[in-house]
């Protein structure tokens, strides 16, 4: 009653048919509300499908648009200001309730949409009307971020939204996590993927996010590397080094070296030389803790060379380049030249496998 009574009260200030056109609206089932201040207008998203309502400022239209939202807090939290001081510190924790959630997308406040977009409880219906709200790149990232989210209904149109802008985004960074961002929800389906990889031919950062979550079913055409029959004992008898040398050297393996090969010839910046060189040793995480090395240098001498270049790539960690990238803000060939004595023993590795 207390809310209702404040809402009132504000709507004296607004235009009388406005008032009245958004008291009803409000007293139906509204979803989500977004304003265009250009028109202006407020467009809300029913139950029934999409309102509009043009709006007639009897003042200066950013002084009436607070007034707006001021009626909008007022009727979704009780709070005339708005989006509350409060609720701004909740959801950049991750702490809003769901039910705050839903009213968050009721404030008009494009911050109160992103932050909706970026809290842990977000769900599929939730993503949904943030979407209708605000479709933007960063917005879909974070998004297809939540697992609730990644296996919903809006997976398939976050990620093809990601993919077709992907080549009008100009910092390699968010590239880069939209394209760990679309993988790392099971997008898109096989012809998608294998018109992504191509396109990471040409911008090579995009390998991380498919070294990262498709290590052994990328969608590279590269053929497999002869393995003898020594070598499928050892693996099949249980040496874990048999068995990643064997994996190096399957198309998939020959696949992902080189395409680690390919990004690490030119990372863009260090966020990006950080998540490759993680994914470089997660691929050979097994044999950090693994017997069988010398086993396999002994039956099979010849593979030495190898069976050294998958050592040096298990112990291959993202801290390895601390000491030279938190040193410098260097990007693109000036990072690449500081980075040197770290990536060149690193590429000769990873050539020598394929």
């Amino acid at each position: 009653m207390k809310a209702a009574n404040l809402s009132a009260g504000l709507t004296t200030e607004l235009a009388p048919e406005d008032a009245l056109r958004l008291h009803v609206l409000l007293a139906g089932g509204v979803q989500a509300i977004r304003l265009d201040e250009s028109a202006p207008a407020l467009h809300a998203l029913t139950e029934r499908g999409e309102a509009k309502i043009s709006l007639h400022p009897n003042c200066r239209a950013e002084q009436y648009l607070m007034r707006v939202r001021e009626l909008l807090g007022g009727h979704a939290l009780g709070s005339p200001g708005g989006y509350p001081v409060h609720l701004r510190r909740w959801t950049r924790m991750g702490q809003a309730s769901p039910k705050s959630l839903e009213a968050m997308l009721l404030l008009g406040e494009a911050e109160a949409v992103v932050a909706v977009a970026h809290t842990q409880g977000l769900t599929d219906e939730l993503a949904r009307r943030v979407w209708w709200i605000q479709p933007s790149f960063e917005v879909a990232r974070a998004m297809l971020a939540h697992p609730g989210v990644a296996r919903g209904t809006m997976a398939r149109t976050l990620a093809d939204y990601l993919i077709e802008h992907l080549p009008f985004v100009e910092d390699p960074l968010v590239a880069l996590n939209g394209v760990r961002a679309v993988l790392a929800a099971g997008q898109p389906d096989a012809a998608g993927r294998q018109a992504l990889w191509q396109k990471a031919k040409r911008r090579p950062h995009y390998f991380v996010g498919f070294l990262e979550s498709l290590p052994d079913a990328l969608p590279g055409d590269l053929p497999a590397r002869p393995c003898d029959a020594a070598l499928t004992a050892l693996a099949e008898a249980g040496n874990l080094w048999a068995r990643q040398l064997r994996r190096a050297y399957s198309a998939s393996g020959q696949s992902f070296l080189k395409a680690a090969e390919l990004a690490l010839e030119k990372p863009a910046v260090p966020d990006a030389v950080y998540a490759l060189l993680d994914a470089i040793g997660a691929w050979c995480a097994p044999l950090n803790v693994a017997e069988g090395r010398a086993q396999l240098v002994t039956t099979l001498p010849e593979q030495a060379p190898a069976v050294g270049a998958l050592a040096v790539l298990a112990a291959t960690r993202a801290s390895d380049a601390e000491p030279i990238l938190t040193r410098s803000s260097a990007v693109g060939p000036h990072m690449r030249k500081k980075l040197e004595p770290l990536i060149a023993p690193l590429l000769n590795q990873l050539r020598a496998l394929q």
